[in-house]
Parts: structure tokens; sequence; C-alpha cells
């Protein structure tokens, strides 16, 4: 398949009065195929949308290179910056970005009026545009009168008209309520399949990045974490980062004696495998982090506990009744762990109850990480 967007060391600094010069995108390089949806995961401040204007060309780069559909279209080193309105891109933005003096008719014709296309021309693209996404018969219509939703399928309609091969999307369904936005995603992929563009979905929610990606990277503070498909990060994430960012996440604390392993603050021996490289490396720093998620550690009573070999021992601090589960503050030794539970297994703050954990993941603890992922909230 043919490479339909290309990054190449692209990076981006920003100065600002508090921080000084701020790095907001480092070093990045990507290809995403032709047809693919590829989604931009992260946090507030990570560099995803940075990214994402850059490409759109509403960013110019501090270096490196943006290839759009084999052409070139930012590069530092060439002193080469094509504009946004020549690179044949599709938007839609998290604000739906209608214009309320103008009906859904010439709201959708804008991008082909500004083309100079002919009126027979007009009229049945935008046809097409309002029929695909779900408008046929608002053509008359003000913003003002219609939903969220539909002003959203008004800018949905807006970006296709143009027969875009590339389509950006950046945080496009965070202004619905959820059970528009579950269904606007099933929308989005009848599109894609319908007129085959490549998509880019800049979003932090990690579901409508799982519902709808091919493929997905998760960004840290300017930097590519992680890029696989949903179920490669889901399964097997990098760092400590990438798995609290995709999923729940319970973290322990675990202090390393040679070949022992313990909970913080706890004499238990923990009985689980570790990879013999980490566990050196817990050895010379004195502690590792063990990531699992709550829904895979079974909650048992302390007599279930003593059936099976390696069972944490802990005590009941807080319970939660939610939807689909019941979820448990469990505390062992000076460290508190997230439990889900289907609703038929009962247990009540202050009962003693053991944790039978699952195979674990080991990272690194970089708490210090947090201080300065904080301070990068304002790019």
């Amino acid at each position: 398949m043919a490479k339909e967007i290309i990054l190449k060391n692209v990076s981006k600094q920003f100065t600002t009065k508090s921080l000084g010069t701020v790095t907001a995108v480092e070093n990045f390089n990507l290809e995403i195929e032709e047809g693919e949806c590829f989604a931009f995961l992260g946090p507030s401040g990570c560099g995803k949308t940075t990214t994402l204007r850059m490409i759109a060309g509403f960013e110019d780069l501090s270096d490196g290179e943006i290839s759009l559909s084999g052409r070139v279209v930012s590069s530092k080193e060439k002193h080469l910056y094509i504009p946004p309105e020549e690179r044949k891109l599709g938007m839609v933005f998290q604000a739906f970005a209608v214009w309320p003096h103008m009906n859904v008719f010439e709201n959708v014709a804008f991008p082909l009026r500004v083309q100079k296309r002919p009126q027979a021309e007009i009229n049945e693209r935008v046809k097409e545009a309002l029929k695909h996404t779900g408008l046929d018969g608002s053509a008359n219509e003000y913003p003002s009168n219609l939903s969220g939703g539909q002003q959203q399928r008004i800018a949905l309609a807006r970006a296709i008209v143009t027969n875009p091969k590339i389509m950006l999307l950046d945080e496009p369904l965070s202004n619905l309520d959820p059970q528009l936005r579950e269904s606007m995603r099933f929308e989005i992929k009848a599109l894609q399949k319908k007129f085959n563009f490549t998509i880019i979905f800049v979003t932090h929610d990690q579901a409508e990045a799982m519902a709808l990606s091919d493929r997905m990277l998760v960004m840290d503070m300017g930097k590519v974490e992680q890029i696989g498909t949903p179920t490669e990060l889901y399964n097997k994430p990098i760092n400590r980062f990438v798995h609290s960012f995709l999923g729940e996440s319970s973290f322990i604390k675990v202090n390393v004696a040679g070949n022992d392993l313990n909970v913080e603050g706890d004499r238990q021996l923990l009985h689980l495998p570790i990879d013999p490289l980490m566990l050196k490396k817990g050895q010379s720093k004195g502690h590792l982090l063990l990531a699992t998620r709550p829904n895979t550690i079974a909650l048992l009573s302390p007599e279930q506990g003593d059936a099976v070999s390696g069972c944490l021992h802990g005590t009941i601090e807080q319970r939660i009744f939610l939807t689909n589960f019941t979820e448990y503050i469990v505390k062992v030794g000076t460290e508190k762990l997230k439990v889900q539970t289907p609703h038929r297994i009962e247990f009540m703050p202050g009962d003693c109850c053991c944790l039978d954990l699952p195979q674990a993941m080991w990272y690194e603890d970089d708490d210090q990480q947090e201080a300065i992922r904080n301070q990068r909230q304002i790019i």
C-alpha cells in the first residue's frame, strides 16, 4: 500500500512566558498508509493537536519534513511551506465551525465556491454530501435550528464535499452527548468505507480511539510512546504511562531484595514471574512497579485465598457500586489497589480479603515525570 502521510523528524518549539522555550513535538516520525484510520491519543499538552495543525498547515514546523499523498508540503531544510487551502484536506474540529448566517446548503457548498466550481457541480456534490451525512431534507435549514449532532454532520458534509484523500479530525465528537457520540463513530467509519479517504483522528478519549482506528499512537510530552493496533497497545503497553492511559490500571510498588519481591510496606512475598532483566533493574533501584488491570484481579475471601498459592492478604477500604461492576479499593501494606468485580461478589469496608493477581507487567517507577507532564497542560 502507498504511504499517504509521512512525517520525518518533525519538531515544533513554542516560546511561553512561564516556561520559556518548550518543545511541543520532538523528533516525530510516522508513516500512515492509504485508506488507514489512524488515531493520535494522549493527554492535554502532549502535542497531538500541534502535530495535526502542522499536517494541516496551520502551524509551520521548526524542523523536519511532512509529505501528503506523495508531495512534500512542509520542509524546514528545503524552506518549503504549502498553505492549508492547497493541501487538499478535509478537516473537522471540536467546535462545529458552521456559519450561523448560512443555511446548511451554503455551509457545505462554501469550499466549492472558494474553488469556483460550476453551479451545477456544486448542486450535485452538495446533494451527495448531505445524503451521505443524513442531512438530505435539511438543506434550507439554518444551524441554529439544528441539534449538536446535526451541526457536526454539517461539518462532516463540508469536509467530504471536496472529495479529499485525507481527513483530519480533531476531537470532533467531544461536544456531543455519549449516546450520539457512539452513533457518530459508526457514521464516520461508514463514510470512510464509502469514500476511501485516509483519516487522522485526534482524541484524548481512549474508547473513541480504540473503536475507530486501525492503528494508533500514544503521545506523551511531545514524544511518541508507542504505535500499534488498539489490541497491541492495550495488551502489551510499553511503559507505565501507556498502561495507565489505555484502560483502567492498578499499580503496586514492589520492593526488590535479591530474588524476593514484596509489596511496599508489607512482608508478604509476591510469587509472580518476572523478566530477569527487569529484576536486575529493580535490584539496582530497590523497587519496581507492578501493573495489572483491575478487572483481572480475583477478589477472594481469606478462606478461599488460603487455598490459592501466592494470594495477597489485604483489607477492603472502600466499596463503590457502579453500573456494570462493583469497584473496591483494597489496602495491602502501604499500597492501595483498585479491583473491579461482578456485583455478585460482595465485601464491605473493613473486611479482610485475598487478591489473586494475574500474570503482571513490570515497569520502572517514573513518579517525577508527572510534575513535568502537568506543566505542559498549557501547550
